[in-house]
């Protein structure tokens, strides 16, 4: 926690993937635990700090599948990560499209 502490003191909003690797289709991977797991790995450190994030489309992989980028804001500063995921989506049309199925 304190790490993001620190970070916050010269940024406003911290920028990650969502996943390791783009989304899978719907039933792949139900098999593999650890795959299931390891995919909610990147979203689990602001859970743990007690800090607002919140991921949207920014793209899609060489299969059509979506990515999601996350942002991740002081405590009390989501103002700050619906503005940026805003101002994100009014830049580009990525949350618009649909994912190959």
């Amino acid at each position: 926690m304190q790490d993001f502490k620190n970070a916050f003191n010269s940024c406003d909003v911290i920028l990650s993937p969502a996943a390791p690797t783009p989304a899978f289709k719907i039933g792949e991977n139900v098999d593999d635990p650890l795959t299931m797991y390891l995919s909610d790995i990147f979203t689990l450190s602001a859970n743990l700090a007690g800090i607002p994030g919140m991921s949207v489309p920014c793209g899609f992989s060489k299969k059509g599948l979506p990515i999601g980028l996350q942002r991740m804001g002081s405590h009390f500063g989501d103002e700050k990560i619906l503005k940026t995921a805003y101002n994100f989506e009014q830049a580009t049309d990525f949350h618009k499209k649909k994912p190959a199925l």
